[in-house]
Formats: structure tokens, sequence, C-alpha cells
């Protein structure tokens, strides 16, 4: 059974299972208005799609989740359907939905929403909202998002977010996106980084200098001398760096992670700044906390204000930016 949490007891009678599929992990909330009833997560997601060649073992745990969740309680709260955004909607998911063009606020991203049935998943409607591409003049894209987006309306209707403004998400892609002062999505730009350090971590020699698991916090200190010796040298270069430092016995296995993650940030960053992401807007940083704090140092080091979202502040803009959707859908 999936991991369901009961949240609030209390509700109205329109209840909708949100539901956000990601690279590896799936969640799904029972809600009614802003209020949660009830959550459950699987980790799993449609990376598992793409390294299968099939979405059948995705498609059994949703099946479950679904399931679970929609039967809490004894079923005394009846959902009338599944929103769902994230890749979902993507080739690996349930049902590819083209991209929405950028820029893109509420009212293009809900227009572009498709209803459809999956009735060996769920007997409930499904809803699923569409990403958003950044593309060049001659219609070539550029960068794409799927679920970011529906987090960015979310923050920009609880006003938690100075317009223009920039997102920055840390989770299994870094994503930096671009928010104009008409409260849409102007663009986007992507790296794999949150995927290369997780496989540098587990799937390299570099597996046997740094720690099993990921530490709250990383030493700031050894984060700048990843940030160094990647400008100096280049990422795959400090990435051997970390195994050298090993060799070597200097620093712990947290610390050599951080100097690891510092030459990742380091590489994005920079690249970043030269595109002029960051020019005299805010950024909002969101995703792994440890990653996130960092992020947020190395921005601030370069006179760049920035803040870092709670994973609360982060489900609750979530939740929003999706009932946004919905009922503009309707």
């Amino acid at each position: 059974m999936a991991d369901v949490n009961h949240i609030v007891s209390t509700c109205c009678e329109q209840h909708n299972i949100c539901l956000d599929i990601g690279t590896t992990n799936s969640r799904a909330w029972l809600v009614c208005g802003n209020k949660v009833v009830a959550s459950a997560r699987e980790e799993i997601g449609v990376k598992v799609s793409a390294s299968e060649g099939s979405n059948n073992r995705l498609f059994a745990s949703l099946r479950k989740m679904l399931s679970d969740i929609s039967t809490w309680g004894g079923g005394a709260h009846q959902p009338q359907c599944v929103a769902a955004t994230g890749m979902i909607t993507s080739s690996l998911g349930l049902k590819e939905i083209p991209h929405v063009p950028a820029p893109a606020g509420l009212r293009e991203i809900a227009s572009s929403s498709k209803w459809h049935n999956f009735p060996s998943i769920s007997n409930l409607p499904f809803l699923l909202v569409p990403g958003v591409s950044t593309v060049y003049s001659n219609n070539s894209t550029i960068d794409v998002m799927r679920g970011e987006e529906t987090l960015c309306l979310g923050l920009i209707a609880s006003g938690a977010l100075d317009l223009p403004g920039v997102v920055l998400n840390v989770g299994s892609h870094w994503k930096a996106i671009e928010l104009d002062s008409s409260r849409r999505v102007f663009s986007s730009v992507t790296s794999l980084s949150g995927e290369l350090i997780d496989a540098a971590r587990k799937n390299t020699v570099l597996a046997g200098s740094l720690p099993r698991e990921f530490p709250e916090l990383l030493s700031w200190n050894w984060v700048e001398r990843g940030m160094a010796e990647s400008r100096q040298t280049g990422l795959p270069r400090a990435l051997f760096r970390t195994r050298l430092l090993d060799l070597n016995k200097e620093g712990s296995p947290e610390e050599r992670l951080a100097f690891l993650v510092g030459a990742f940030i380091a590489t994005d960053l920079d690249a970043l700044l030269a595109r002029g992401m960051f020019n005299e807007r805010q950024v909002t940083i969101n995703g792994h906390r440890t990653i996130a704090e960092c992020w947020r140092q190395a921005l601030e080091r370069e006179t760049i204000p920035a803040s870092v979202l709670t994973a609360e502040d982060t489900e609750r803009a979530f939740l929003r930016g999706l009932q946004q959707i919905v009922d503009a859908a309707k």
C-alpha cells in the first residue's frame, strides 16, 4: 500500500486528487479547496519508464496509489477528478500533451490542458496539464518544463514572488525559470546536474569517497573549494579531484560531497550568469533543501538576493497552482 497520510479531517463537499509525477518520485493529494485531506507518495517516476523501455510499472504504481488515496477513510471523501501535472504528460508518462510555448500564464496553460480517461488506472476523469517550452523565433525548442509551471502559478497567486523574478528548482534537474511582470513563465534553462550528482555518488568510483546518505548540511568552505576547482580545471577534472582528496586523506566523506556539489553549482551558476538570467531579479529556490541552501549562499556571494522555500511552502503553492488550473479549465 502507498504511504498515505491523513492531514485534515474536516472539509467541504467537492474533492479532487492532485497528482505530480516526477523523474524519480510520484505524489498524490486528496484535496478539498485549499485543504488537504490525505496524501500519498511512491518512490517511482518516469525514470523507470526510460530505463525499462515500458511504462507498465509506472501504470501499476499509479493505479495502486490512486486506489489507496481514493478509498482513504472508508470512501467518505469522493474525488471528482484527477488533476495531473509533471512528467505524466511526457512521452514517458500516461499521455503526451504538447508543451505550451512561453511566455505562458494561467490562461494559456489552462486552455491547453486536456481531459482524458484511463479506465485501467482509475474510473475518474484526468485533467492533464501541459508543460511550457522556451523556443527560438524559428520555433526550435531550447528548453522545456513539466510541473514547475504549476508551482510558479501557485507562487505568483500567493504573492510569494517579486515580479519579474526567477524560480530556481534544484531537484533531479536544475532549472532556472524566468517569470515576467505579466505573471507568466517567460523562459527557462535546465541542466541534468541533480541526476549527475546522484549518479556520481552511486555509480562511479567516487561512491567510495562519499557518504551513503545525503547530509542535512554541507560545509560552505568545501563547497567554495569545489566551485573554485571547477572554474579552474573544468567540471570533469573537479569530479576526479574528489577521488584524489580521498586518496590524500583530505576531508571527511561529507566534506568531499560538499566539494563535488560546489563543482556542479559553479558550472551551472556561471552559465546562468553569462545568460543574464539573474539580472536585477530576486531568486526563489525550491527543491533539495541541502543543495538549495548552498545555492542561496553562492548567489548571495554574487550579490543576488535569494531565498529558499520550505517543503510546506512548496506543497501549498503547487496545490494552489493546480487548483487554479482545474477551476480555469472547467
